[in-house]
């Protein structure tokens, strides 16, 4: 049912002994999350070295959520765009029938970054997902969609 061996390519070819699944049923439709000892510990900035996703599952794919009310108001504050972010990520991933634990791996962009940020979004990030942390990419970017946008965050889901 498992395979002792799997490769990984996380800044470069990784080989370690890691659980895979090779048929997926209902009841074994989980990530497996990877992060390996002769690696930089991420988990506590928020995220995860890799996420293994089960063969035979389907994946949603949440594009970016901006930190947009309902009326599609935003704050000029960074740390209120972020935390709308989250709280439409959690409504698209209610919408999918997941949950927070489903979501593999997280791509956020973040207007004119720089290390004051990264506390507001590590918080954020942990709150949401706990010790169930996906994979993520920040990416620093000049602007987003729409020029009072300063935070953004898409998602791949894992569907059971």
């Amino acid at each position: 049912m498992s395979r002792t061996i799997k490769h990984l390519l996380v800044g470069g070819l990784i080989t370690m002994a890691v659980p895979t699944t090779t048929m997926a049923s209902e009841n074994d439709l989980k990530l497996t999350i990877v992060n390996p000892e002769n690696l930089y510990d991420p988990t506590p900035n928020g995220y995860s070295t890799a996420v293994i996703v089960p063969t035979g599952a389907r994946l949603a794919y949440i594009s970016g959520q901006g930190g947009q009310d309902a009326s599609g108001g935003l704050s000029p504050e960074f740390a209120v765009q972020v935390k709308q972010a989250y709280a439409n990520l959690r409504s698209a991933l209610d919408s999918l029938g997941a949950k927070p634990d489903q979501v593999a791996k997280l791509t956020v962009f973040v207007v004119d970054h720089d290390m004051s940020k990264l506390g507001v979004l590590t918080e954020s990030v942990k709150e949401m997902f706990g010790d169930t942390l996906p994979a993520q990419t920040l990416i620093p970017v000049p602007r987003l969609a729409v020029d009072p946008m300063l935070f953004e965050v898409e998602a791949v889901v894992l569907l059971k």
